[in-house]
């Protein structure tokens, strides 16, 4: 039960995550002022793609919970999204975690956290 606990905890945590990333997208690509249109529609096409990316992870891992958090498809599942937010995560660190916008550095943070919390879900049965 407790390992249900942290899937959907995990997958909460990463599915509004990913629908933060979409509300603010308009004023991020605002904030690179005088940009060309292709560089505009790049930044808001990446951001999208993120929060996106990010709800259908957490979606994901909820529907697999839901259904059969101890089946091999859902170990799968959890292993791919683990090793997915372990690789946001690493570029998120050597990226966005530069920038002085507070949310990107949160970024790598979430990401691990979530990462941590499908492991330890997926591995143990308490």
């Amino acid at each position: 039960m407790l390992n249900q606990i942290l899937l959907y905890l995990a997958a909460a945590f990463t599915g509004l995550w990913g629908v933060a990333h979409l509300f603010p997208t308009r004023s991020v690509v605002k904030g690179f002022g005088e940009i060309s249109a292709d560089n505009r529609n790049i930044i808001t096409m990446e951001w999208i793609v993120e929060g996106v990316a990010l709800l259908f992870v957490g979606v994901l891992t909820a529907v697999v919970t839901a259904i059969d958090p101890f089946s091999p498809v859902a170990k799968g599942v959890y292993y791919t999204t683990v090793f997915a937010l372990v690789a946001l995560a690493l570029v998120a660190l050597r990226s966005g975690f530069r920038v002085k916008f507070l949310p990107f550095k949160l970024c790598p943070v979430i990401f691990t956290i979530s990462a941590l919390l499908i492991a330890v879900g997926a591995c143990a049965r308490f």
